[in-house]
C-alpha cells in the first residue's frame, strides 16, 4: 500500500491488464486507484473519522498512504497505546482489501459495519497473542 504496489485496478490497468471496470467497488463512481479506495472512498472515509472518534482525535487525513500511516504515531506515546494505534492502522488496511477483494471475486456488497466488527475482531486477536498481560475479554473489548 506504502509504496502503491496493491493490484488495484488503476495499477492492473497501468500494467496494460484489460479490465471491464476499473471503479471503486465501494463507491462505484471514481476509479480505483490505491489511495482512493483506502482513503477517500465515500464507503471508507467515515470509518476512518469513527476510529479517530474514539481516541478523541480530530485532524486532517493525509492522503498519502505513509503519512496517513505516521500520522497514527503522532502524539502517542512510545508504549502500548502507540503500538496498538499503528496495529489499528494495519488492521483496517488489511480489512479494507479484504472485504474489497469479497466484493470484487465473491460478488458481495459493502457493509461498513461488517468491516468494523471484522477490523476489531482482528486487532483484539492481535493485541492478545501480542502483549502477554492481555486479559480483556472481546465482549468488553468490542464495546470500548
Amino acid at each position: 500500500l506504502i509504496r502503491d504496489r496493491l493490484p488495484t485496478k488503476s495499477n492492473l490497468r497501468r500494467r496494460q491488464v484489460m479490465l471491464t471496470d476499473t471503479r471503486c467497488p465501494f463507491c462505484r463512481i471514481e476509479e480505483e486507484e490505491a489511495t482512493h479506495l483506502f482513503f477517500n472512498s465515500t464507503s471508507i472515509l467515515p470509518l476512518w473519522w469513527e476510529s479517530l472518534s474514539w481516541v478523541n482525535l480530530t485532524t486532517a487525513l493525509p492522503q498519502n498512504p505513509r503519512d496517513h500511516f505516521l500520522q497514527h504515531g503522532i502524539g502517542k506515546d512510545h508504549g502500548k497505546k502507540a503500538i496498538r494505534w499503528k496495529c489499528w492502522w494495519i488492521a483496517l488496511t488489511r480489512t479494507i482489501w479484504q472485504h474489497r477483494n469479497r466484493i470484487v471475486f465473491q460478488n458481495g456488497s459493502f457493509d461498513g459495519s461488517k468491516l468494523m466488527d471484522d477490523v476489531v475482531l482482528l486487532i483484539w486477536t492481535w493485541v492478545k497473542s501480542m502483549e502477554k498481560d492481555f486479559v480483556v475479554h472481546f465482549n468488553q473489548w468490542s464495546t470500548n
